[in-house]
C-alpha cells in the first residue's frame, strides 16, 4: 500500500505544536480536516499504531472525498502532555485516543458521545464499557480498546504441589500456596504486586472479592470502608506474613511479578492478556480460572479501558461522527485487536473473535469482559486519588491497615474538597 504523507506544511512541524492551525478546518478545495491525535500500542516502528490509522484514514478518505483526515501517533510516555499543550495554545485535536477523559470533561472540552456517535454504533458498544465512559450520567468516553483481568496459575507446579485446580476462594489461594511453598521450594505461591506500578489494580481486585471497592453507589470515595480494612488485614495474615508472596509486596511492580510467572518463579497472580505471549515465551505451562474471592469466584473481574473522544473546539461533529463510524466498524476494530494482541469494545468484534476459533488462549477473557468492573474514571479527582493509592495503598499489608486506608481516605476527600 502507498504510504501516506501527513498533510503539514513544514512550518507547522514543531515539536508539541505539530498539530496547529496549519492544518487546519479546511483545505482550498473546500474539504475539512479532521486531527486526528493518538497513542502508539507498538513497540518498534514497524508495528506503530501509525500504520493502522494511515490506512484507516486512507480507506475514509477514498470513500468521503470531502473529508480529509491528518493522523498524529504519539508514545504513550509523551501524548498527555503534549495534548495539554495543544490545548492550551489553542491547537485543539479533533478526535483523540488515549488514556483518560474526564479532565476535558470538565474543562467541557467534549462532545457527548450520542453527538458524535450514530446510535447503530453506540448500541455496539459493549454496555459496561460503554457506562464507564459517563460523567454525570452522560458518555463522553468512547471505548476504544480494553482488558480484563483473570487468575494465572502455573500447572506444573500445582502438579508437583498435589493441587488438581486453581482456588476459587481465597482460603483456597491460602492452601494453595502453603502446600506449593511446602512442596516446590523456590517458588513464589502468590506474587502479589503492590508497588507503584499496579496498586490500584491489584488492590481493587482483592477488594471486590470482598464486596469492597473505591466508592460507593453515590460516587463518594469508600478507600477505609469495613470491607476494604477486612480485605487488606486477610492480605497481611494470610499471605503476607507466613511468606506465601513477596517479602515485600508494597514495593514489588507488577512488571516483576509477571517476569517471575513467565520464568516458573511465580505460582500464581492476577494478569491480563499481555502475560499470555510472556507465559508461551517462557515455556510455562499455564491455566487461567476466575479470580478467586472471599467466598467463591468472582463474576466481575477489572475492567480497563483505553478512549477515544472527541473535541467540540473545531466545530466539525458531523464529520467527527462519520469517521468515527467508519473506524469503529467491525473490519476495522478486529484488524487492531488482532494487530496488537488486545481486546475489544464493540458487541460485534467481541462476538467474531470469542466465536471464530482463532483466540481460544482468550475465551475466559472474553467471558468475563461484559461484566467488567472499573476504575470511577468519571470522576475528574481519580487521575490525583489514583496517584496516591498507587504511591502508598499497597504498605497497608505492611502497617495497620486500617491507619494506611484511613489516611488515604482522608487525602481523597481533601482532593474532592479541592475540586469544589
Amino acid at each position: 500500500m502507498k504510504k501516506r504523507t501527513l498533510r503539514f506544511p513544514a512550518a507547522c512541524l514543531a515539536g508539541a505544536l505539530a498539530l496547529t492551525a496549519c492544518g487546519g478546518g479546511g483545505a482550498d478545495d473546500g474539504s475539512v480536516t479532521l486531527k486526528l491525535v493518538a497513542a502508539d500500542y507498538g513497540n518498534k516502528a514497524s508495528n506503530s499504531t501509525s500504520v493502522y490509522w494511515e490506512e484507516v484514514a486512507e480507506a475514509f478518505e477514498a470513500d468521503h472525498p470531502g473529508i480529509r483526515v491528518d493522523v498524529r501517533v504519539i508514545n504513550w510516555n509523551d501524548i498527555d502532555s503534549q495534548v495539554k499543550t495543544m490545548i492550551q495554545s489553542g491547537n485543539v485535536p479533533d478526535l483523540l485516543q488515549t488514556g483518560g477523559f474526564a479532565d476535558k470533561v470538565a474543562d467541557d472540552l467534549l462532545h457527548p458521545a450520542k453527538d458524535v456517535l450514530s446510535p447503530t454504533t453506540r448500541e455496539n458498544l459493549v454496555d459496561s464499557f460503554a457506562r464507564a465512559g459517563e460523567v454525570d450520567g452522560v458518555q463522553y468516553g468512547i471505548p476504544f480498546v480494553s482488558s480484563s483481568r483473570v487468575l494465572f496459575y502455573n500447572k506444573e507446579v500445582f502438579s508437583e504441589a498435589g493441587l488438581s485446580e486453581p482456588p476459587a476462594t481465597w482460603d483456597d489461594v491460602r492452601e494453595a500456596a502453603e502446600r506449593i511453598k511446602s512442596e516446590v521450594p523456590g517458588v513464589t505461591p502468590y506474587a502479589l504486586p503492590l508497588g507503584p506500578e499496579e496498586a490500584q489494580g491489584e488492590t481493587l481486585i482483592w477488594e471486590l472479592g470482598n464486596g469492597g471497592g473505591y466508592t460507593d453507589a453515590d460516587g463518594a470515595y469508600t478507600l477505609d470502608s469495613e470491607a476494604n480494612v477486612e480485605t487488606f488485614r486477610w492480605l497481611k495474615t494470610n499471605l503476607v506474613d507466613p511468606g506465601l508472596t513477596y517479602a515485600n509486596p508494597e514495593s514489588t511492580e507488577r512488571k516483576t511479578a509477571f517476569a517471575d510467572f513467565a520464568a516458573g518463579k511465580a505460582a500464581m497472580l492476577n494478569g491480563h492478556p499481555s502475560l499470555i505471549q510472556m507465559s508461551k515465551d517462557g515455556g510455562v505451562d499455564y491455566g487461567v480460572a476466575p479470580i478467586p474471592g472471599r467466598d467463591g469466584a468472582l463474576e466481575s473481574t477489572l475492567g480497563v479501558a483505553d478512549w477515544m473522544m472527541a473535541f467540540k473546539d473545531n466545530g466539525h461533529q458531523e464529520q467527527i461522527r462519520e469517521f468515527l463510524d467508519f473506524a469503529y466498524a467491525e473490519e476495522h476494530t478486529l484488524s487492531f485487536m488482532e494487530r496488537y494482541n488486545l481486546m475489544p469494545v464493540t458487541d460485534d468484534t467481541l462476538e467474531r473473535m470469542r466465536t471464530g476459533g482463532d483466540h481460544p488462549d482468550l475465551e475466559l477473557f472474553f467471558e468475563l469482559l461484559p461484566e467488567a468492573s472499573f476504575y470511577p474514571l468519571g470522576d475528574v479527582t481519580w487521575d490525583a486519588v489514583s496517584a496516591e493509592i498507587k504511591q502508598s495503598g499497597g504498605t497497608a499489608v505492611a502497617g495497620d491497615p486500617a491507619e494506611v486506608l484511613g489516611d488515604l481516605q482522608r487525602k481523597a476527600e481533601d482532593i474532592v474538597s479541592d475540586q469544589r
